[in-house]
């Protein structure tokens, strides 16, 4: 019975004290492990550097400005060589202390130290750095925000900072600020940079659209002061934009702009081979309509007619063979081959045999394809003394005048 009683007890105490264990560990909030660290350009401890306290909020005098300049800069020497030296973690602490002690010159001076370093950090992949700068950043943008006036120098190493960060998404906003600022002011100089940089961070962005409307503004701009060489830019840029946006139309109209600059200028190499590009955008877009056809046989013609005019024999030969076989598809027999006599000849001024003989044998399949047999003759064996120069295809060629000699002797 003694027995039996003590195991009750014994029981008993031991479901007590599991429920107390349980209650006790119900009370009790598991702690959450800090998912980063503490920015470390928040600390606020003391530093040997200040000429005092950072609780004395009274500004610090110009030489008092002037030694800590100096000694900052001192620490981002010593910053550049730690890391130089391959010790990584120690370079950044010493970076570190240099930002928490350069907002005590000013937020200007602090924001470029923080895009200098922050484009080191970006450079060395070190992420947490990169996390700890672009926090201080977005404090300091909040902090002016609530200024009553805008300090459109700090606006703009803000918005430069945030680039070394790489977060064109957060510079932009600044860099719109920027524009509205330098708009009020009248400073066209001030707002056509302002532009080119939105333009810049777009297109890091992939955001095409946005990117297309700005370099609209800017063509707009070089346009209206005849700038041709910014014109040329712009123009240029655009194209590549539309055609990301797979705008082809559009991106032909801005490239038929493009030549008229270009014809202005009298840049007949560059629109030599732009021409020769329309041309083939002009052929890629007249397979779904065909009303663009006679758009790209005008500028293929246009495009070796220059060229020509320059003696650039390559140049002419990549267009008319370009043409002979957009004639050749649309079944212009007789154009085509008038285009091989021309190619003819730009090849032998190039002195090119390998084209020249590549030439007759198109001449011959033209010829074969009108069931002129003679014609076709005289092409492939033409050919055929090209290639016994060359030492090169002597055998297809003969085979060509074989195969026709078979058919005329029948």
């Amino acid at each position: 019975m003694l027995r039996r009683l003590s195991v009750t007890i014994t029981a008993t105490a031991t479901f007590c004290l599991f429920c107390n264990s349980l209650t006790l560990a119900a009370s009790k909030k598991p702690q959450q492990p800090d998912k980063f660290p503490p920015n470390p350009l928040e600390i606020t401890t003391p530093d040997p550097l200040l000429p005092r306290s950072p609780k004395d909020k009274q500004p610090l005098t110009p030489q008092e400005s002037q030694d800590l300049q100096a000694a900052l800069e001192k620490l981002n020497q010593q910053a550049a060589a730690t890391l130089q030296a391959g010790d990584k973690i120690t370079a950044f602490e010493i970076w570190n202390r240099e930002l928490r002690l350069r907002r005590f010159l000013g937020s200007l001076a602090e924001v470029q130290a923080l895009s200098r370093v922050g484009e080191i950090a970006w450079r060395e992949n070190d992420r947490m750095e990169v996390r700890y700068i672009t926090q201080r950043l977005q404090l300091i943008q909040k902090q002016a925000k609530s200024q009553k006036t805008v300090d459109l120098q700090l606006l703009q190493a803000l918005g430069q900072a945030y680039q070394q960060v790489r977060s064109p998404k957060v510079a932009l906003p600044i860099y719109d600020q920027v524009l509205t600022v330098v708009r009020q002011q009248g400073d066209t100089a001030a707002e056509v940079d302002t532009l080119k940089t939105i333009g810049e961070l777009h297109l890091s962005w992939f955001d095409y659209a946005s990117a297309a409307a700005t370099y609209e503004k800017l063509l707009t701009f070089a346009s209206s002061k005849s700038e041709s060489v910014n014109e040329i830019a712009y123009l240029q840029q655009l194209a590549y934009i539309y055609k990301q946006l797979k705008q082809p139309e559009q991106s032909i109209n801005i490239r038929n702009k493009l030549a008229e600059v270009y014809q202005r200028e009298n840049n007949l190499i560059q629109l030599a081979a732009l021409k020769e590009s329309i041309g083939s955008d002009y052929e890629s877009l007249a397979r779904e309509n065909p009303s663009f056809l006679q758009e790209a046989f005008k500028n293929y013609k246009e495009a070796y007619t220059i060229a020509w005019q320059l003696q650039q024999y390559v140049r002419v030969s990549e267009a008319l063979q370009k043409l002979i076989a957009l004639y050749r598809s649309q079944g212009q027999v007789e154009e085509a081959l008038q285009a091989s006599q021309i190619l003819l000849q730009a090849q032998e001024q190039a002195v090119n045999f390998y084209g020249l003989m590549n030439a007759y044998d198109q001449i011959g399949q033209i010829h074969l394809q009108r069931k002129d047999y003679p014609q076709a003759l005289t092409a492939f064996q033409k050919g055929l003394q090209v290639a016994q120069e060359l030492n090169y295809d002597q055998t297809y060629f003969s085979q060509q005048i074989q195969k026709i000699s078979g058919q005329t002797s029948r």
